[in-house]
C-alpha cells in the first residue's frame, strides 16, 4: 500500500505528459521511505465528463487521490502531499485546478492477496 490514482480532465492530455507525470509522482512516493517499494501502485483516470463551478467543463483539472495505511504521523504525510503537489504544479502548472489528498485506510480492515 499506498494506492496513488491520478484523476485527470481529457483536456490536460494535449498538455501534460500523463504518463511521465505518473512516473514522476510514482517516484516520489517511492522516495518518500514511508513505503515498500513494491507495495506503491500508481494508475490513472481520465475523465470524459466533469463540472468545475459555474465554469462547466470549460476549464481542467487534475487530482490526485493517494490512499495509504494509517500510521503514518501527520507531518510525513504534509512532506508527502507538499512533494506531489509540487510535482503537479513543476509539470502541470497550466491546468487550472491542480489537488492532493491523502487519505487514510484503517490498517484493521484493510486485506490483501498477491500471488507469486
Amino acid at each position: 500500500m499506498p494506492n496513488l490514482v491520478l484523476e485527470y480532465s481529457n483536456s490536460v492530455e494535449e498538455r501534460v505528459n500523463i504518463q511521465g507525470l505518473l512516473e514522476d509522482l510514482h517516484q516520489v512516493a517511492l522516495q518518500s521511505g514511508l513505503f515498500e517499494a513494491s507495495s506503491v501502485k500508481s494508475r490513472t483516470l481520465r475523465c470524459h465528463h466533469w463540472l468545475i463551478g459555474e465554469q462547466g467543463n470549460s476549464v481542467d483539472f487534475i487530482h490526485l487521490n493517494l490512499e495509504l495505511l494509517d500510521g503514518r504521523t501527520e507531518m510525513q504525510k504534509t512532506i508527502l502531499a507538499q512533494q506531489l503537489i509540487s510535482v503537479l504544479s513543476e509539470q502541470a502548472g497550466q491546468v487550472y485546478s491542480l489537488t492532493v489528498n491523502l487519505r487514510d485506510m484503517d490498517r484493521a480492515y484493510f486485506q490483501k492477496i498477491t500471488h507469486d
